[in-house]
């Protein structure tokens, strides 16, 4: 999906380049959304606009890049022997994109942090054309937001919106320096909210819009009819290079809380829970007994992280964080991702279809253990299960000891076990949520089965639920 170097996919900025930048969302009018009435014998964004765009800045750097080159010209042998001439192993780098003053008092501006990816030099240009040069503060390639620091003197803030108020149809204009053109305006529409799973960033949970986006309006800004910021322009969706009316911008309420950690402490300091998670898909549904389609089930517990505490369990399905209800498993690592170490968070999960709430969970940063794969052993059949042979864990194995479960010695490309998902090497831990330490066990439970059997499973240092029917 859309990726600076995705196939047809245009995202990120690269100035000056053919390349179409990422992240730059702008709004157009007319034929994309109807501008909303102001008064007057005509409606007009003017007014508002007069007061926001002070406030948006170009956003220019250069830096050096190190160019890639064959091992063999590093050889001294190689290269006196051929003749080889001496190259620059750097390349100089331009760049141009938005910004957005955000407090004046102390010269800080949110822009993409792909905007000044390599910069050693960055100058900002204001509306009056007055230029500054500016400093780094800090860089978060998870979210692509950055933050830099100008004089501060004579500057004008924008004022933060509540991106989680926004709505699908609200009006939005989008503002930036598409191609060098300073102070650009555009508007349009909300598409849709929190779109996950891009494949842009690391958290994702983007406002799309209709905005018609060009290269330089990364890291601009996207406001409500108020003039409120609700969003940081930075990427878009196309096959050809150009705007098809899919645009995405970083909701203001997560960019806020990236640009804080990085005004405070030059990095954003993450929490984790200490769970691995997948989507709800109907599948699983099905055989949990649940009537959500949406939501993340935990797959896998980190022993004596902050989720072990809670009481977190391999198959809890999370519907909720502090109130607010969860997509999938992508939603819920975006939100918990942005939550800073200490943080504490509310989770809503179901547990064999019943719907309880969780004490308060302390983030911490957590590390998942490891949990090697082994394979070998002796055959054994299963119907629901043709084509896998299964075992117990063996001693040479590196999970021996450290889990209960069966291990897979071996599945047939192509046979039914294989269509559900089952692989070589995979440790099963539970069947339909009972826990199996041994090839008996799990025997007893899988051939007892008429339906599909719900599988837990270990694959290296993941964790997944299989349906195999």
């Amino acid at each position: 999906m859309p990726h600076e170097n995705s196939k047809g996919v245009t995202s990120r900025d690269v100035p000056r380049a053919p390349i179409i930048a990422a992240a730059l969302l702008l709004l157009t009018g007319g034929a994309h959304a109807a501008v909303p009435w102001f008064g007057g014998e005509t409606p007009s964004l003017a007014p508002m606009l007069e007061k926001v765009m002070p406030a948006v800045v170009n956003v220019a750097t250069e830096g050096k890049v190190r160019v890639g080159r064959n091992p063999l010209l590093d050889d001294p042998l190689f290269r006196h022997f051929f003749d080889v001439p001496d190259e620059p192993r750097e390349r100089k780098t331009q760049s141009l994109g938005s910004g957005v003053i955000v407090d004046a008092g102390r010269g800080l501006i949110i822009t993409n942090a792909h905007v000044v990816a390599n910069a050693e030099h960055i100058t900002v240009k204001l509306r009056n054309s007055r230029k500054l040069d500016a400093k780094r503060v800090g860089v978060d390639a998870e979210t692509d937001v950055a933050v830099i620091q100008v004089p501060a003197e004579g500057l004008t803030a924008l004022g933060f919106g509540d991106s989680d108020g926004l709505k699908v149809g609200d009006f939005v204009v989008a503002i930036g320096n598409p191609f060098g053109l300073d102070q650009t305006v555009t508007s349009g529409i909300v598409s849709a909210l929190g779109r996950s799973g891009l494949g842009i960033e690391g958290y994702e949970e983007f406002i799309q819009t209709d905005a018609s986006i060009n290269p330089g309006n990364s890291g601009g800004a996207l406001v409500d009819l108020q003039g409120r910021l609700v969003g940081i322009n930075t990427a878009i969706f196309s096959q050809s290079g150009g705007s098809i009316g899919i645009g995405f911008a970083i909701p203001i309420n997560v960019a806020r809380q990236v640009m804080e950690q990085l005004a405070q402490h030059g990095e954003v300091k993450r929490g984790q829970l200490g769970v691995q998670l997948q989507d709800l898909d109907p599948d699983l549904a099905e055989a949990f007994d649940l009537n959500e389609q949406e939501g993340a089930v935990v797959v896998n517990v980190v022993e004596g992280s902050p989720a072990a505490k809670a009481g977190l369990k391999a198959g809890d399905v999370v519907v909720a964080v502090n109130g607010r209800p969860v997509r999938n498993a992508s939603d819920l690592r975006s939100r918990v991702g942005l939550l800073r170490i200490g943080d504490k968070v509310t989770l809503e999960v179901l547990r064999k279809g019943l719907l309880g709430k969780n004490d308060r969970v302390q983030i911490s940063a957590a590390v998942a253990p490891k949990i090697d794969q082994a394979t070998s052993g002796s055959a054994l059949q299963n119907p629901r299960l043709e084509g896998a042979r299964f075992g117990d864990i063996p001693e040479r194995s590196p999970a021996h000891g450290e889990v209960e479960g069966v291990m897979v010695y071996e599945v047939k490309r192509g046979s039914r076990a294989w269509r559900n998902g089952l692989r070589e090497g995979d440790i099963v831990l539970s069947v339909n949520q009972v826990p199996v330490s041994n090839l008996k066990e799990f025997l007893g439970q899988v051939n007892r089965l008429e339906s599909a059997v719900l599988l837990h499973v270990l694959r290296g240092n993941s964790a997944a639920f299989i349906v195999a029917r």
